[in-house]
């Protein structure tokens, strides 16, 4: 546990330094962030903090590798190099993206291409658990499966991404949690505790610790596409790695074993179960309303958090909230072998119930403050 508290803290450390000289790249090279109609900011802000996430998961990630502990284990050295080529695919499709607005088209071949360098690395996903049994992929299955759930990870993030300091939070929130199922799972099975799974996800909560500094409300800098992507990938990775280093037949047996068995695969999508659920409301209500599904607007939850008389400050807060009773509720779902999985289930239920008729369900007067600029 030290190793990984090291390995978070220097990620932190290196993404916070980092920010700092890629924002003057930003603004130098006019990477930046225009305000648009349906945008909350009101001035135009630099990107590449996703760059400096990069460089803080790198470091952390190859400073892991002289560690006694993590840097003994042949195969999360190489899985961990892996990822770390991908991402750096991955980060520079979203440089590019952020300084020349690439085609939708575009961005997606370098999203399977990165997935692609991951597949071709050795890391896929090796099985799929469904009720009542354990399927083995076959080779193509595994690469075809592989290479959809990180593209669909690495476009999740984008649409959580609509306040100061929300995808940042969000995710290292989510990656928090991820970590600690991934290492308590290991500790309770008497597992080896080194994993690539646990290391990737701790670096990720460490870059996004550094960055939101520099990021929540009044941001100084976004994290672009280059940052959304690579945090979305590292996610989809850090799930695709586990089932290759952990023997499913460890985990469990019968139905008592299903639950840890499919929750390596729903936490990434727990994680982004904000963005999922803003994206599933604004395709029914474009669809209601005779309009595109992908046309934009500003009715997203940020939005109405907004609209209904909460500060940037509050709203983010608030969803910070709502992430993190999802994400450790899953994850406390998938450690608890007994019939009060189903208590855990309900309390949470009940807890997010009452946070969302608290802070949905009636306007709040009184609450609204100015919105002042970010200082540049």
């Amino acid at each position: 546990m030290r190793e990984y508290l090291l390995v978070m803290l220097v990620a932190a450390a290196v993404t916070f330094l980092a920010s700092g000289l890629c924002r003057r790249i930003a603004l130098r090279t006019g990477a930046l962030a225009e305000v648009r109609d349906r945008d909350v900011h009101t001035v135009a802000m630099p990107y590449f903090g996703g760059v400096a996430m990069l460089l803080g998961v790198f470091s952390a990630i190859v400073l892991a590798w002289q560690l006694p502990f993590l840097g003994r284990l042949t195969l999360v050295q190489q899985d961990s190099r892996a990822v770390l080529i991908a991402a750096a695919v991955i980060c520079a499709v979203g440089v590019l993206d952020d300084l020349y607005d690439l085609p939708a088209y575009t961005k997606f071949a370098g999203q399977i291409l990165a997935a692609g360098i991951v597949v071709a690395l050795g890391v896929r996903m090796f099985w799929i658990p469904i009720p009542g049994q354990l399927v083995s992929l076959d080779y193509g299955a595994s690469v075809a499966i592989t290479v959809f759930f990180i593209v669909l990870c690495s476009n999740a993030v984008n649409f959580v991404d609509g306040l100061d300091g929300l995808a940042t939070g969000v995710v290292g929130i989510g990656a928090l949690a991820f970590f600690a199922y991934s290492y308590v799972l290991t500790v309770d099975q008497d597992l080896t505790r080194a994993t690539t799974s646990s290391l990737i996800t701790v670096a990720i909560a460490g870059a996004c610790l550094g960055f939101l500094p520099h990021n929540f409300f009044p941001a100084r800098m976004f994290m672009g596409d280059s940052g959304a992507m690579l945090l979305g990938l590292l996610l989809a990775t850090s799930t695709v790695s586990l089932t290759g280093q952990l023997d499913p037949s460890q985990l469990g047996d019968g139905q008592s074993g299903l639950v840890p068995l499919v929750l390596p695969l729903v936490l990434p999508l727990a994680i982004l179960a904000l963005p999922f659920l803003d994206l599933s409301m604004a395709f029914i209500r474009r669809t209601y309303a005779g309009r595109w599904w992908f046309l934009p607007d500003k009715q997203h939850l940020h939005h109405r958090l907004l609209e209904r008389g909460h500060s940037q400050r509050r709203a983010v807060l608030l969803m910070y909230v709502w992430s993190a009773l999802v994400s450790f509720g899953v994850s406390v779902l998938g450690l608890v072998r007994t019939d009060r999985q189903w208590q855990v289930v309900a309390v949470v239920l009940l807890i997010a119930v009452v946070l969302l008729l608290a802070t949905l369900g009636r306007p709040i007067r009184g609450l609204r403050r100015t919105q002042r600029p970010p200082v540049h």
